[in-house]
């Protein structure tokens, strides 16, 4: 069962990381051509709340993705990842989820528009952290010597 849960998160990584690298070439290039849907990839890219000070909500995407992506693909390199990498993955889910909760209220009550993109990056990062959570919950306690 954990492998499985390990395959589909890491999925779940590499979907998020895809998405935000298109949606930083959308902001980039502010090719509206590239917004599917209802246009609200548009009056999400326009809004103020796109950017935390002058970078794109999609690149700290990006970096938040690729940072998971390491901690999935080194979690069997060495001892201390082997121990650890199931609780790095949660914490880094976790503020990843904290992010996402923030964006969802965003598009729903400020801006009042949906991007197809993000939502996909919000359900990705929301599915990330529940299964990074039961990883953790199933993962053996490690017994401590006192």
């Amino acid at each position: 069962m954990q492998n499985r849960l390990y395959q589909i998160s890491l999925a779940l990584v590499v979907l998020g990381l895809l998405v935000s690298i298109y949606m930083t070439i959308y902001k980039i290039t502010n090719n509206d051509g590239m917004c599917i849907g209802s246009g609200g990839c548009h009056d999400v890219n326009a809004s103020r709340f796109s950017e935390v000070g002058v970078v794109p909500v999609a690149v700290i995407g990006i970096l938040g993705y690729a940072a998971l992506l390491a901690a999935h693909l080194l979690g069997k390199r060495n001892d201390f990842m082997r121990e650890n990498a199931t609780l790095i993955i949660f914490g880094m889910a976790l503020i990843g989820f904290a992010f996402t909760a923030y964006l969802i209220y965003v598009e729903l009550v400020l801006i009042k528009a949906l991007c197809p993109f993000c939502v996909t990056s919000q359900v990705s990062m929301t599915l990330i952290f529940i299964i990074s959570a039961i990883r953790l919950l199933q993962q053996p306690q490690l017994q401590e010597d006192y």
